[in-house]
């Protein structure tokens, strides 16, 4: 394997990226090359009778065989610490890995899709990861898609990085409401196959970019189904990269937008100040909230009578974000393929402005979600002394 010894016989790779490896056990040994290999990693590993662990802090990942467990305790806690263990199942495994703060037990071969997922996410990084907000409409022709292009417009003018993904097949395609659709780059289709991890930075750079920002929107072709699992990846893979994601979602759900709803931080409705469509909106949120923890409404202004603007929030139970100003230019600047919130003195771009203030800069709480959780569940642990998940196959 290639590499340099460092003088407490820790083998390290050139660029120091890698997980480190704590065993002795030649069998797991192999089984753990070929899992850093299979993500893409070349590891560091701890060889000899000492304590090996000049990585212990900087590695992204440690991964311990119960083998080396003694040679461990009374280092410091460190987040990112996997024990496997031949028989995870065992009580005397729990305490050993509560003993040097892991954050969960694996055994192989039935962790081994896991394993290879939790390595290339600490070798990609494994930062806060991406604040994820979806957008809903309370009733067709809301406005939710052109929210959400805002949102993503001045999410990037503000210098985050940022991800607008097309969740509604049925929407015309938010490249087209950019003005973007002869943008070369990749659209949903060509990740309708994907079934295991998807590298975020790699997601990015193929997607289209516009106005700063990354867009995953449909081509079209006549494709409208995205398998859930598909969904899954490439919302993983987009809120590990960090910065801000925003997701136009469609009223409709089916298991691919399940998916999404579970990765999502921050929901916002979108119901114009009308009877009617509070009504409407009052079936979409009681879909959403079984997936989604965190559901606000944004009440939008219609030009003619209507109700008040908190009503529709008091009516539906939900908290209140604010109000949408009715921009009676709107409609004129999307006919010259303006996209919305390019002004950032309109209306769209002051609401836009003023929510990504509140979340982003702390003043209203929105908890980004673990990189880790979703359909997968959390990591426990990382360090704390709290029991780590334990289970054969990885996945909760």
């Amino acid at each position: 394997m290639a590499g340099s010894n460092d003088s407490d016989g820790t083998e390290r790779d050139a660029q120091d990226s890698g997980p480190l490896i704590i065993t002795e056990d030649e069998n797991l040994l192999d089984d753990l090359l070929r899992l850093c290999a299979a993500a893409g990693t070349l590891p560091a590993v701890a060889h000899g009778g000492s304590a090996g662990t000049a990585g212990w802090g900087s590695a992204p990942l440690v991964i311990v065989g119960e083998d080396c467990v003694h040679r461990l305790r009374g280092l410091a806690r460190r987040p990112g610490v996997v024990l496997i263990g031949q028989h995870p199942d065992e009580t005397e495994v729990w305490q050993q890995a509560v003993d040097i703060g892991a954050e969960r037990v694996l055994g192989l071969p039935d962790g081994e899709s896991w394993l290879v997922d939790r390595i290339a996410d600490a070798v990609e990084g494994d930062g806060r990861p991406a604040l994820t907000v979806g957008v809903l409409g309370g009733r067709g022709g809301a406005g939710a898609s052109t929210l959400a292009c805002a949102l993503a417009v001045t999410a990037a003018r503000q210098g985050h990085r940022t991800i607008l993904i097309d969740a509604d097949p049925l929407g015309g395609g938010l490249d087209v409401l950019l003005g973007g659709e002869r943008e070369k780059g990749l659209r949903w289709p060509a990740f309708a196959e994907s079934r295991g991890r998807v590298g975020g930075g790699a997601l990015a750079e193929s997607l289209p970019r516009l106005h700063a920002l990354r867009v995953l929107s449909w081509d079209r072709g006549d494709s409208v189904t995205i398998p859930p699992e598909a969904m899954r990846a490439v919302m993983s893979a987009a809120r590990r990269r960090g910065g801000v994601v925003v997701v136009d979602l469609p009223r409709g759900f089916d298991g691919a937008v399940a998916e999404a709803l579970m990765q999502i931080d921050v929901g916002l409705l979108l119901v114009p100040a009308e009877l009617r469509a509070t009504v409407a909106a009052r079936r979409v949120a009681a879909s959403a909230r079984s997936l989604l923890h965190d559901l606000r409404v944004v009440t939008r202004e219609t030009p003619g009578p209507g109700l008040p603007d908190a009503e529709p929030a008091r009516l539906l139970s939900l908290p209140p974000v604010g109000t949408l100003p009715w921009d009676p230019q709107l409609a004129d600047a999307l006919a010259r393929r303006l996209p919305p919130g390019a002004d950032p003195r309109g209306p769209l771009a002051r609401f836009c402005t003023e929510f990504w203030a509140r979340v982003l800069d702390g003043r209203e709480p929105a908890r980004p979600r673990s990189a880790h959780e979703g359909p997968y569940g959390t990591y426990a642990g990382h360090g704390s002394g709290a029991a780590p998940r334990t289970d054969e196959g990885g996945l909760s």
